[in-house]
């Protein structure tokens, strides 16, 4: 199979994937409409992007043609969301490499410090190296196919020095972002974090923790009784190779968050694993096309493994640190069962904790992917079809206040009356969209700097 065809075969099977599952989740992805909209547009009238101001006043006709232009903006982020998962690789990956890994401080000192210039080089000659070789893992494989579509070439030296002159520069790049970032924070614009940023699908295991403990919080309040929760929505459930925050490389592809999810509401008797549904909402091929290849399998009797490594140099307060120790412990017991882990790499090792388990294929087909952009669309399905969760975690921060409104307008339009959307984002809305705010939870992961989580939950009326 030559390196291009695996991405032709995603683009391929996507196509069939739209279909079936629509059928199966008895509804598709429509794009909202100028009267669903119209309500939000007038609440957020200070906030409105420029293009979109250049057309007032709006017509439903000059509605559908500025979404669906916005909706193929956002997609093309994707691929500079795949450079940030490249960069990520070639700061911390362990498989390719024997050289020092670029922590934050040394990223912070490229350009500045020959020592850290050298790292990154030696970083990217190994990489290079890996990628030309043929033999490097599914992970470093998918990224070899990125360059490629982008043009780059590994057959000879001269176009081997284009792709380092590329990585080095998407490295700089970022250490420009950091600092731009931080900057960010200080002046306490944290929820549209990432709004002129690409889309990465990279994630870890914190955010699994947070929802857990806020589905805990809500159970102990009255607002989810034991048994209720039927229909679910993971929106952006990612697809982890080279985590953001350590790169990890030494396992394949896989997403954790909709397992995570569902061993959470089960374990915590929200859910009954015989009858639960879970859909994922993406605009990623790679994402949807990973969890349906997924559901294929196990519609052929395979399990699906996750690893679950995570990173034990983080900076976390002691209670953050031993709740989180309890939490990670048990993630899958409640549907699937452990397993020997991947041999964590000699250049990972020392700030690894990881174990590994194995879903069975019952549980896996509990699990349907659907193309949608929730920003501009959502399922159109029938009042006894709509959902009692929908769950969006490191999603929201790559919008505007004002496409996070929409966004929060398509979700409200998917839920039952009394349904809840969850997010570690603040989610600005109006009256309109029917929700009102019911429940926050709040996590104190770090001090010095400090650094607090926060879950928010924002339910539809009755």
């Amino acid at each position: 199979m030559s390196h291009n065809n695996p991405r032709a075969l995603v683009i391929c099977l996507l196509l069939c994937l739209r279909a079936d599952a629509s059928a199966q989740s008895g509804g598709s992805a429509e794009f909202l409409t100028f009267q669903e909209a119209a309500p939000v547009v007038q609440a957020m009238a200070g906030n409105l992007p420029p293009a979109l101001t250049a057309s007032l006043p709006l017509s439903p006709d000059s509605w559908a043609n500025w979404v669906r232009k916005e909706d193929a903006a956002i997609r093309e982020r994707l691929d500079r969301g795949q450079e940030d998962t490249l960069t990520n690789l070639l700061r911390f990956g362990v498989t390719f490499t024997k050289e020092y890994r670029i922590d934050d401080e040394y990223l912070l000192k490229l350009g500045k410090s020959s020592l850290v210039d050298a790292f990154a080089e030696n970083r990217a000659n190994d990489l290079i190296h890996a990628m030309a070789s043929g033999t490097a893992n599914e992970g470093i494989e998918q990224l070899r196919v990125f360059l490629e579509k982008k043009g780059y070439s590994f057959k000879t030296p001269a176009e081997r020095k284009k792709i380092k002159f590329y990585l080095l520069a998407n490295l700089a790049r970022m250490r420009d972002e950091v600092i731009r970032y931080t900057s960010k924070v200080r002046e306490g614009n944290h929820f549209q974090f990432f709004e002129d940023r690409g889309i990465s699908l990279d994630t870890n295991l914190w955010p699994d923790f947070l929802i857990d403990q806020h589905l805990q919080n809500m159970l102990r309040n009255g607002l989810l009784q034991p048994g209720s929760v039927h229909r679910v929505v993971i929106v952006g459930p990612g697809l982890d190779f080279a985590n953001k925050e350590k790169g990890n490389d030494f396992y394949p592809p896989q997403t954790i968050q909709p397992f995570a999810v569902l061993d959470s509401l089960i374990r915590l008797g929200l859910a009954a694993p015989q009858s639960i549904e879970i859909y994922t909402l993406d605009i990623s091929p790679e994402v949807n096309f990973h969890i349906d290849r997924a559901r294929k399998n196990a519609v052929a009797g395979h399990a699906y493994s996750v690893q679950l490594p995570w990173n034990t140099s983080a900076r976390l307060t002691p209670e953050y640190r031993e709740a989180f120790v309890q939490y990670w412990r048990k993630i899958g017991t409640s549907i699937g069962q452990s397993v020997p882990p991947i041999d964590v790499p000699e250049g990972a090792a020392a700030e690894t904790q990881t174990r590994a388990v194995k879903i069975p294929p019952e549980i896996v087909q509990r699990i349907t992917p659907l193309d949608t952009n929730i920003v501009y669309q959502h399922l159109a399905t029938p009042p006894d079809k709509r959902f009692d969760l929908i769950i969006g975690t490191n999603v929201f921060v790559y919008f505007s206040a004002f496409e996070q409104a929409l966004a929060r307008k398509n979700m409200a339009l998917m839920l039952r009356p009394g349904g809840f959307i969850l997010s570690n984002d603040s989610l600005p809305g109006t009256p309109a969209d029917g929700l009102f705010d019911s429940l926050d939870t709040k996590q104190t992961l770090s001090r010095t700097p400090d650094r607090i989580e926060y879950m928010f939950s924002y339910q539809l009326r009755k």
